[in-house]
């Protein structure tokens, strides 16, 4: 019942093999206010639009797949072809971006460009399509660390020129979180996504409610590992929040979790508004 910018932070992974779907249903209907997420978590979207991943299996050899032009996440398959695909949907894009840049004084952001790209691709599977749609920002300080990092280097030298400015990113996360009468954080894995998120948080003394969601253990130190008790010691969290953090595997339980909240939400919405047409 209370009021607040909800920031959902999610590893790559949870876009290339498992939970896809569920965060492109949050973000279609608006029960998010800002994402944040690693490189792989903006171009593996984009790239099941463009050409189907294949199911595999853990313990397929590395050079067998290598050979047969085959990459494999986990125990799913992603033929190089994919990712030229890619390359043909990026570079056109880049171009535009770039003689926009030169022209009008445009000033490209990593949000910016996953606005543009989700906005490009126009297909309601995407999250990203309607993170755009709904005016979502997603932040991604790390955007160059993957295929579309390499799509960058390659249009460099094709059509040198692109800047893209992290800082003004920087700046735009934060005044998210400052800017918000309360906050909460749902966290799903570590890395990059969560500390990008608890950091904008600690600008304001700390998130009033926060979710994290991953199998790590604090014992080596990792930032996945931290239980919420540690951002509360850097102000990351706030002293009187009660965070929770659930030891679980997050694409077997975040779809349940989301089910018995927001789902509801939304359907209530939906027969709300169906009840009204009803009587009109």
């Amino acid at each position: 019942n209370t009021k607040c910018k909800i920031f959902f932070a999610y590893t790559s992974n949870l876009i290339s093999s498992g939970l896809r779907e569920t965060i492109r249903y949050l973000v279609q209907h608006k029960q998010v206010d800002v994402i944040v997420t690693s490189a792989g978590g903006i171009e593996e979207d984009f790239i099941k639009c463009l050409a189907p991943t294949y199911l595999g299996d853990f313990s397929l050899k590395g050079r067998d797949l290598r050979l047969k032009g085959m990459n494999r996440i986990g125990n799913l398959l992603v033929p190089n072809s994919n990712y030229c695909k890619f390359d043909d949907f990026m570079n056109p894009i880049l171009d535009a971006m770039l003689e926009e840049q030169k022209t009008q004084g445009v000033i490209w952001t990593p949000s910016k460009m996953i606005h543009r790209f989700g906005k490009e691709i126009n297909n309601p599977e995407s999250v990203y399509y309607w993170a755009y749609k709904n005016n979502i920002p997603v932040f991604c300080p790390s955007i160059t660390d993957g295929s579309i990092g390499d799509m960058i280097y390659f249009h460099s030298y094709k059509n040198p020129g692109l800047i893209v400015d992290i800082a003004a990113d920087i700046r735009g996360m934060n005044d998210q979180a400052l800017s918000a009468k309360k906050t909460g954080m749902i966290i799903l894995g570590g890395g990059l996504a969560k500390h990008h998120t608890c950091n904008a948080n600690l600008m304001r003394n700390g998130a009033d409610y926060s979710v994290f969601i991953n199998t790590a253990q604090e014992f080596d130190g990792s930032d996945a590992g931290a239980r919420p008790d540690e951002a509360i010691s850097w102000g990351k969290i706030k002293i009187n929040a009660k965070p929770v953090k659930l030891y679980a595997e997050a694409t077997l339980v975040f779809p349940l979790i989301v089910a018995s909240t927001f789902a509801r939400v939304v359907e209530e919405e939906k027969k709300k508004t169906q009840d009204q047409t009803k009587q009109e």
